[in-house]
Parts: structure tokens; C-alpha cells; sequence
């Protein structure tokens, strides 16, 4: 039995800080202790409340730092990796000059695919993710090998192929048989096993035509378990484009509508320019956004309206977007949607920021059972970030003892210097 008592500095959120009030919404144990026993958290307590016995716990001291849930990731491309910070394009010219080439080197290349999957996998742990939501390519060994990789570390990971039939590269296009069969076939072996799961995952309306979102939409009823996961209305010109292939269609969402897409176990990437219909149609499906700023700003595609989706009750979680994001760091991202937010003129709290990154992510992704915080029962995936990381933060943070201020000051400065550590299901899977 392995029983593990780690002390120092706590915060984890409790619940949506928009709708449960900031100061009631958070757990901060300036001197805390998580209790995880054979890769379980029994307890997030003060440390004077939790008094382990060191004769049958192990005992670790993380000093100087500050110890949060697993971030989770919920919208992000592994096989763009090596394409991250390519220069000069909007969405769509950007998918022809340098997303479709990597994906077609992807395809031709399995053992190139290995090791990207693997670096991927290293490079999320490395920042923090513990959790993710990750596009593959159309290639079923492209998934293979990323579900290997997440394996292999042990990581929560839901993946799937992309479905693509027209509008791409004729070796990145397949048949609608083609496409149920492999998707099938990556289901019956991956879903649920360890802790993977699945996601049927059409790249967006442009790239597949109509009997392709219609089984997809079949695929998606045929097994529940699953998630959806595709794009909307990321960008303008897409958005046109949407409207001139599907003129039938009042809006985007109605495409992924009328083809039974659109569920409480979908996620949508983006989302920057909902009507307010649509945003109201998410809501009552129960679907969820994956909010992407880093992307957004890169491309120019947008700010996404935050404030407006969380009103209408739409869940919202953080995605980095690797390859068009810029960051796998989610400390990052959380400062690029802080700055959204503030052209919006819509402050985004640190709280929430945290909670987009951890429950709020966890939640979107239909995994918060799991993870999201030290809630006990859940699997104790944590990261410890360094509040020393950097000459600049140990000066900064020297002074800071609130949480609001200390959560705000490591997403402003933090990146991946900032991870000491990380710890999946209870073992350090990063240091």
C-alpha cells in the first residue's frame, strides 16, 4: 500500500466561483496537507487538521511553493507540435500552408508519429496538464500512438482521429467507410481503458460533408461513453464559408444540429463569434466550449465572449490549441485570457481562471468524477508549482501572501519554469 502525505501550500476550487460567490468557491491551506493513498485522495485538509502518522505515511515537505489540481487542456492538437509559432497566416491559410503538411508528415511517417506523441505527452506533463483533450489526424495510427504515449505515463488522456472527406488534401480525405471503421475500431480498443477515453471528432463542417456529420452523429448515439469534439465559428471567413457549404443552415451550430452533434457530451473549440442564439442552444444541450486565447489572439480570429457564454449558462473550459496556441503552459493561457477579458472590458478573477483550468476543464470534459480538485475519492493529479522559479517571480511573490494575489501573480509571470513538479494518480511523473 502506498500511502503518501505531501505538506505545504493548497488551493483548489470547490466549485464555479460565477455562480457559488468568489470567497465561498476556493479551499487555500496556507500550511495544508493532501493525504493520497494508492493513488487517492483521502483528504485536502490544514495540516494540523490531517496530524499523519509518520510511522505509516510518507512524509513530503514541498517548500516555497504552491501545490494545485492537474491542469486540464481542453482542446489541443498533438500532431501540430513542431509547427508552433509558424508565421503570418489566419485560420484558414494557416490549416494549408502548415497544419495539413505536419499532419500529412504524420501519416506517412508512424514512427515519426511515435515520437512526437511521446514528446507531446513529456512537453504537457512538463507544464502542469495532467488532463487533455487532443486532436489526432485522420491517420488511425496517429491515435495509436498518442493513446501509447498517455499509457505509458499513466495520463487521463480522451483523444480521437479527425474525420475528413473533402475540402483537405486527398491523403488526408478518406470514405465514409474508411473513416467508421477505424474510428470504431480505435473505440472498441481505447475507450475507458486505463484512464483513456475517446472522442468522435470531425475536424469542423468545412472539411466533411454532410453524410460524414450525419455518422459521425450515429457513431456519437451509438456510443455514449464518448465525446464530441470538433470546432465553431472560430473565424470569420470560416463562418462565410460554413454558410456558402451548408446553405440550408441559419447558423454554424445548426450544421453540427442537424446532424445530432449537438449533445451534452460535445465540446466545441472556439467559439469566438456565437450568436446569441447559438449560445443559448449550447446551454440547453449541455454542451460545452473550449476557450482558446492564445490561438484566438495568434491568428487574429477573435476575443471570444466569455462573459456572454457563462451568462447563457454554456460550460467553458481553457485550451491551449497547440499548434496555433502558442503555450502549452496553462499559467500562460490563463494570462492570455485575463487580457481578453480585459479588452472586453470583462475582468477575468483569478479564481475563475483557475476553475477554467481545473474543475471548470474537468467538468466540460465529463471527467470531474476524476479529477478538477482534492476532492476526496479523486485521482491525485497535482502540480507544484516553484514560487522561486525565476529571479523576477521570487522577488514578485516575496511580498504576496493572499491567494487571489499569489494565483493572479504565477498565471502573469509563470510558464514552464514554474512546474517543480507533477503527479499522476499519486506518482511524481515530472520533476
Amino acid at each position: 500500500m502506498s500511502r503518501i502525505a505531501h505538506r505545504g501550500r493548497f488551493a483548489h476550487m470547490l466549485g464555479d466561483p460565477t455562480g457559488t460567490g468568489a470567497e465561498h468557491a476556493i479551499a487555500d491551506f496556507a500550511d495544508g496537507g493532501l493525504l493520497v493513498q494508492n493513488g487517492k485522495i483521502i483528504a485536502c485538509d490544514h495540516w494540523q487538521n490531517l496530524n499523519p502518522d509518520p510511522d505509516t505515511w510518507q512524509i513530503i515537505h514541498h517548500e516555497n511553493a504552491l501545490i494545485l489540481p492537474g491542469f486540464v487542456d481542453t482542446h489541443i492538437h498533438y500532431p501540430q507540435t513542431d509547427i508552433i509559432g509558424g508565421f503570418g497566416e489566419n485560420l484558414l491559410d494557416w490549416l494549408d500552408v502548415y497544419a495539413f503538411p505536419v499532419e500529412q508528415k504524420i501519416g506517412a511517417d508512424a514512427q515519426y508519429a511515435k515520437e512526437t506523441a511521446k514528446f507531446f505527452v513529456d512537453e504537457c506533463l512538463r507544464n502542469g496538464t495532467t488532463s487533455a483533450l487532443v486532436f489526432g489526424t485522420v491517420h488511425k495510427h496517429s491515435v495509436t500512438a498518442l493513446f501509447e504515449a498517455a499509457l505509458a505515463r499513466n495520463m487521463r488522456l480522451i483523444a480521437g482521429k479527425v474525420l475528413m472527406d473533402r475540402n483537405a488534401p486527398e491523403n488526408l480525405c478518406e470514405t465514409l467507410d474508411e473513416a467508421r471503421a477505424d474510428t470504431l475500431e480505435l473505440i472498441d480498443t481505447w475507450q475507458g481503458k486505463a484512464r483513456l477515453g475517446y472522442a468522435i471528432t470531425p475536424r469542423f463542417a468545412p472539411t466533411s460533408t454532410v453524410e460524414q456529420l450525419q455518422d459521425a452523429g450515429r457513431m456519437l448515439r451509438e456510443h455514449p461513453q464518448v465525446l464530441l469534439h470538433t470546432h465553431l465559428s472560430e473565424n470569420l471567413d470560416e463562418i462565410a464559408l460554413v454558410l456558402k457549404l451548408f446553405p440550408d443552415c441559419k447558423d454554424y451550430l445548426q450544421v453540427y444540429e442537424q446532424a445530432e452533434l449537438l449533445t451534452n457530451r460535445s465540446v466545441f473549440a472556439h467559439g469566438v463569434h456565437l450568436s446569441p442564439s447559438e449560445r443559448e442552444r449550447l446551454a440547453n444541450a449541455g454542451a460545452s466550449i473550449a476557450f482558446c486565447p492564445t490561438s484566438n489572439l495568434f491568428l487574429g480570429s477573435g476575443l471570444f465572449d466569455l462573459r456572454a457564454c457563462r451568462a447563457a449558462g454554456v460550460n467553458v473550459g481553457l485550451g491551449t490549441d497547440i499548434g496555433a496556441g502558442t503555450r502549452f503552459s496553462m499559467l500562460a493561457t490563463q494570462a492570455e485570457a485575463y487580457k481578453i477579458g480585459q479588452l472586453k472590458q470583462a475582468v477575468l478573477h483569478p479564481f475563475e481562471a483557475l476553475y477554467l483550468a481545473t474543475l471548470g476543464g474537468a467538468k466540460a470534459l465529463h471527467i470531474d468524477g476524476f479529477v478538477g480538485n482534492f476532492a476526496p475519492g479523486k485521482e491525485a493529479d497535482f502540480v507544484v508549482l516553484d514560487l522561486a522559479a525565476t529571479p523576477l517571480l521570487a522577488r514578485r511573490l516575496r511580498e504576496v501572501s493572499s491567494i487571489c494575489d499569489l494565483l493572479f501573480a504565477l498565471s502573469i509571470l509563470g510558464d514552464d519554469r514554474t512546474t517543480k513538479e507533477t503527479w499522476v494518480a499519486g506518482v511524481r511523473a515530472f520533476v
